[in-house]
Parts: structure tokens; sequence; C-alpha cells
């Protein structure tokens, strides 16, 4: 297969390679979990962003408010600012997804 095909391989002997990843809809965002519920394991090709997640969840990127991959944050920024979408997730990653937390900046509440 080649690459120009398969944007998720990795490398010439990557082949089918998949990576299992949790994933975690958090407050606002569990409102686009679906029958499947806010938690769900899936598997994806090596090499998957986080972009790709957000994507294959159906999820608002413009209300996405926190991105943490294995406890540790990885968004870019606030509400409506850009989403980091190019980190690759691997084997195991548990990636959360949060909208804004009431009473938070996200909602309007000054930053003290």
């Amino acid at each position: 297969m080649d690459t120009l095909e398969n944007p998720h391989q990795i490398g010439h002997n990557s082949g089918n390679s998949t990576v299992s990843v949790e994933t975690k809809l958090f407050n606002s965002m569990s409102l686009f979990a679906g029958p499947e519920g806010p938690v769900q394991i899936l598997d994806f090709p090596a090499g998957t962003t986080i972009g790709d997640i957000i994507h294959h969840l159906n999820l608002p990127i413009d209300e996405i408010f926190l991105v943490l991959r294995n406890g540790r944050d990885v968004s870019t920024g606030l509400v409506g600012e850009r989403v980091n979408t190019t980190t690759e997730v691997e084997d195991g990653d548990a990636i959360a997804f949060s909208g804004p937390v009431p009473y938070s900046f996200g909602y309007g509440a000054p930053v003290v």
C-alpha cells in the first residue's frame, strides 16, 4: 500500500498496525457520546492523531475546552482557539475531551 493512499502508514513495514486508545468525553462533550457511552476503547491505524479521533467521534472542535493525553494537557488554548490536532496517539493512550467547566474561564469567569 502506498503512503499516499494511507496517510497513517508510518513506515514501509507498518502494514496494518493499529493502536488501541481509550477515549473519554467529559462535561458538555459527553452530549456527543452516543449509545456507546462517554468512555470507549477504540482501535485506530498507527499514526492516528488527536484530530483524527475528534473527526471519528464527530466532536465539534470549536466547543472543545481541554484535551488530555494520559492525564497531561495537550490542548493549545482555550475554547475557540485552535485545538492541537496533530499530536499522534500511541497504543494504550487515554485521550480525554472536555467542554468548558462551569465557573471556568471558558464560561466567561474572570481569571484571577
